[in-house]
Order: C-alpha cells, then structure tokens, then sequence
C-alpha cells in the first residue's frame, strides 16, 4: 500500500530551493576546479551530497529538479553570464580574477535570472544570503549584492 506523502509547504519548499542553490554553487565550483563535466557532478552531488546522511554529518534535502536546471543553465549560458558579471565588475578586476566560489555564485544566480520565474529580489537575497555563508567573516555580501543588483537591471529590466 503506498503511503501519501504531504505536499510541502511553502517553507520547506523555500529551503529545498535554497539548498538546490547551495548545491548549485558548489558543484559550478568543483566543475570549474576538477575540470568534470556536468553529467559527472550532477551524478556526485545526487548520490553522495544532497540529502546525504554520514557519521559526522546530514546533508540537507533539497530540489533536485532545481538544482539540475541551475547548473545546466550556468554552463550552457556561461558565455553570456559571464560577460554579464563582467559588466558588473569594476573594470580592473574582471571575472577570471575574482574568487573561484563568488565565480560560481555569480554564474548560478545569472543562470536563474536568465531561466527562473523567481522575483530577482528573491534572487538577490537568497544569493546574498549564501555569500555570507561561504564568507561569514567578510564584506562579500555587500560586493555580491552589487554585482548582482546590476546583473538584474540587466538580465530582467522589466522587474524594476
């Protein structure tokens, strides 16, 4: 007999997006690091990562649907993202020379600005958010959302 299984509400529906894009970056970090492919770290992540649990730690459950369409939509629109963070760079540091985690955070957010429906305020804050959580001890966080707030103006201009 199959059990039914509760619709999840919109808070945990909020929280297995915010972990697609937690994982979203780092996976775009480990591909651009370990030089594999998407197919490879999709796997990875899905199998040893999301909603993994180990001795020493749980891995949070998150929107696999989501996270999938995130990456594959950084890396087949890498080109146009980048050249969109770019813009939002100060010329002297383009994004080749910017730290390889904000990379990713970048190319993940350009991704769902470019292919979500999700409010780019919702896309801003929650990306935001995991700048400080990958830098909790520094000013990324306000840098993130600058760059990001002009990658919006750009990527979806109606919304302002």
């Amino acid at each position: 007999m199959e059990q039914n299984k509760k619709s999840p509400t919109v808070e945990e529906k909020r929280a297995l997006r915010g972990a697609a894009r937690f994982y979203a970056v780092q996976a775009l970090f480990q591909m651009e690091a370990s030089d594999r492919g998407v197919s490879e770290t999709l796997r990875e992540f899905e199998a040893h990562r999301i909603g993994a649990e180990t001795e020493d730690e749980t891995w949070a459950e998150a929107d696999i649907n989501f996270f999938r369409r995130l990456v594959d939509a950084a890396v087949e629109r890498q080109g146009a993202i980048d050249q969109m963070t770019d813009r939002a760079l100060v010329a002297k540091w383009p994004i080749a020379r910017i730290d390889p985690t904000l990379r990713a955070l970048f190319r993940a957010a350009g991704a769902e600005f470019l292919t979500a429906q999700t409010p780019v305020r919702v896309v801003i804050s929650e990306f935001v958010a995991l700048a400080g959580a990958f830098f909790p001890e520094s000013r990324e966080q306000k840098f993130v959302n600058a760059v990001l707030d002009h990658m919006a103006h750009e990527a979806r201009a109606a919304e302002f």
